[in-house]
Parts: structure tokens; sequence; C-alpha cells
């Protein structure tokens, strides 16, 4: 049994903050919610957040000079503000909203794929490369392989080792002078693992190659700052990180967001058409044609303001307690196997597992009947499973207001679910 961890966070008061948190399920059990990278939960200032826009403010922006839209379109840019912050960026209009993470990586797919770029360092073509990582979410592997199909560019991956870490052996044949981008996961959402992404960005520069980082598992979790990370692109997503759904972030050096096309047509990312063709508006706005989620936009903001309240320095080792105690706890039960590092070394606060002689979506059923709420599947992450030759996993993930408490009530289950199928 594993002892008492200590955390820097006082949890019990963080959780007042969301309201979902004091739910009871059938059978009167608490909820004991344990699948945040799937999607966080909500604190009360975004809540309200949401409410207070829609009932006081609620207006298109950038379109109308009344007062409400002057209110609303200030509230949007100023979330704008808020999150370049959060992530270190040098400048407000490196930060382009888009509806999700997927969205955002889909985005710079398409673009370099579109061969609409002057630059030829901008553009995908026969001969070119495209490196990924076999532990990538499909909304990084997915696009990649489309965009291959349409460019005649050649895919190719990292692999990963026994342990659950990125393989960097063959680096340099890997990253070479053919390589046009590397999208990689900061952190992956199935195995936990965090990637040496500089390492991957010294490669990168070395051969002109520029590299996209699917952040949405790591900006929630830990401090993320571009301005020293070294990437060119960074994606992540809102509601990973007590935002709403419906709005995710890219983030692009300057110079790249210059370099690239547009990627859907509409209002407000225009700045003169004409029958003839079209002029368009400079960075971000040349991004967000329409109408954009606007008090999505807002709610994001607003969780900002809360994580930032907290730390993020020390959010990161409030999860690393809780991971710590959950390795500890799951290593003491015989039949599970971890999916993934089995250290809290270069590892995010996601755990998959396996029960010997029992699917995972019977242990999650199971534990959802005790009120745990884990996620079962591939989570969207197939070629991992593949790679360990398993169907599913069962995945428990953690945030700022998780408990020690509550890894002791998945681990009660577990036995549970063991006694259950003899």
């Amino acid at each position: 049994m594993a002892h008492q961890a200590a955390s820097p966070l006082d949890v019990d008061r963080i959780r007042k903050d969301f309201p979902i948190l004091e739910r009871r399920l059938a059978g009167d059990r608490p909820l004991t919610y344990l699948d945040s990278a799937n999607t966080s939960q909500k604190p009360r200032p975004v809540l309200e957040a949401l409410t207070e826009h829609y009932e006081r403010h609620n207006a298109n922006v950038a379109r109308a000079v009344h007062q409400l839209g002057e209110e609303s379109t200030a509230a949007y840019e100023g979330a704008r503000d808020k999150i370049a912050a959060f992530i270190g960026s040098p400048s407000r209009d490196e930060v382009v909203f888009a509806k999700n993470a997927s969205e955002a990586l889909n985005l710079v797919a398409n673009t370099l794929a579109s061969g609409l770029a002057e630059d030829p360092r901008y553009r995908l073509g026969p001969g070119d490369e495209i490196v990924i990582t076999e532990m990538e979410h499909h909304s990084n592997i997915v696009p990649w392989q489309l965009v291959a199909q349409r460019t005649g560019a050649t895919l190719r991956w990292f692999g990963i080792t026994e342990d659950g870490r990125l393989d960097l052996t063959a680096l340099e044949e890997l990253v070479n002078p053919r390589t046009k981008i590397v999208s990689l996961t900061y952190q992956s959402n199935l195995l936990g693992t965090v990637n040496p992404i500089q390492t991957v960005v010294e490669q990168a520069r070395k051969v002109g190659a520029l590299v996209l980082v699917d952040a949405a598992q790591a900006v929630p979790h830990m401090p993320v700052d571009v301005s020293t990370l070294g990437a060119d692109l960074l994606a992540f997503t809102g509601h990973k990180m007590c935002g709403p759904t419906g709005i995710g972030v890219l983030w692009g050096r300057s110079e790249v967001l210059a370099a690239l096309p547009p990627f859907l047509g509409g209002g407000e990312m225009i700045e003169t058409v004409a029958m003839e063709g079209s002029t368009f508006a400079p960075v971000p706005h040349k991004f967000e044609a329409g109408t954009p989620p606007i008090a999505q936009a807002i709610g994001l903001g607003a969780a900002v303001d809360y994580l930032t309240g907290i730390g993020m320095d020390t959010i990161h080792q409030h999860e690393q307690v809780i991971t710590a105690y959950a390795l500890d706890r799951l290593r003491h039960v015989e039949g599970v196997t971890i999916v993934g590092p089995d250290s809290t070394v270069e590892r995010g606060g996601t755990i998959s597992f396996t029960v010997d002689g029992v699917h995972p979506h019977d242990v999650g059923q199971l534990l959802d009947e005790q009120g745990v709420a884990v996620r079962v599947g591939h989570h969207c992450a197939r070629p991992i499973c593949v790679r360990f030759g398993i169907p599913a996993t069962t995945r428990a993930s953690f945030y700022l207001y998780t408990t020690t408490a509550e890894i002791d009530a998945m681990v009660d289950g577990i036995e549970q679910v063991k006694r259950f199928f003899g």
C-alpha cells in the first residue's frame, strides 16, 4: 500500500470550484472523475464567464459599432491577449483561434498541401518528407496521411521503445534534408510520455524543417513557453484545460503564419474582395473565417485566468505527486500491467493499463458502476495498441482536482473487477 502523498495544492478547496464534482451517481456513490485527458471539468469562474457573456454582452465581433458589439469584441480579443501571455507568445497576433486542436493541426497540414504558399519551404510535393511518431493521436496522423496522398510527399515516423518512450536512435536518418515538417505530440494521450521536443527541434533546425507540436495534453498540465520551446507551430484545445468545448488554439511564429496561405475563406479573413480575386487580412484574422467561437474564446480566457491564479508549476507538481501515488498503487495490484513509462520521469498524469483476463471495456463498465469514470479503448491512438499487441487499454487521467482518495477508489474498484471475473 502506498503512503499518503503530499500535494502543494489545497485540493479540497479547489474541488469546491467545480460543481460537477459534488455529484453523486447511481447507488448514491460519489463521482470519481479520472478522465481529464478526455475532457476536464469546468470551474465556476468559467461557467460564470459564459453566462455573463450571453446574458449581458452577446453580439458578433468586429462587425458592429454598437456598444454590445464593442464589448463582445473587447472580451474576445482580450482572451487572445490572455492566451498569448499564458504560453509565452511574443505577440498576440501569433494566437489563432480554431474550434479544437484537431482543426489547428489540419489547418497546418492543409495549408502546406495547398501549393499556394509563395515560399517553397511552405509547400509539400513529391520528394518531400513528413515525419510524425507512432504515439500520435489520430488527429496528428490522419491529416498527414491525407496530405501525403494529395501531394506525393512521403510519410515517415519515429517508433516507440519497449518502455513507452520515443525511439530517437534514427533521429538523424528520419529528420534529414528532405524533411519539410516534423509533427509530434508533446505528451502522449495514451502513454503519458513527455517527449524531448527540444532534441527534435535541434535536429530539425539543422536540416531546415518546420516543427509542429501537438500540445493538447501538455498546455493544460505544465508550464509551456513557446518563446523557449523552439517549435514553429503549436496546437492545443480549450476543453482539456478547464475551458469550454468548441475552442482551440494554433500558435505559430509570425513569419511562419504570414507565409502560409488561408485555410478557410469567408467573412473577416479578407482585406478586399472583388469578382476577379481577393486579398487577405493579416494574421491572425487570415485564419479566422466567419463568426468565430466568441463565447468559447471568452470562456477559455477565464480558464487561463483560473489556471494562472493557481500556478502551472504548482499544478504540475500536484499531478506528479498524484501520478507517483497511482503508479505505486497499481504496481501492487496483481494482474495489472501499466502500458507506458513506469515512473514519473518525463511522464504526465495519464496512466493506461490492462487487467489480465478482463477486456478494458468490462473494466470500465464495472468501475462506472462504482462511480469511477475512466476511459477505455484505443484512445484515438490505435497504432500504440498495435505496437504493444493489445486491443485496448483502460486509462486513468488526472488533473488539479484529483485526490489520492480517488486513486484508492479506482484501485479498490479494480480489485472488485478481478473478483467479479474470478
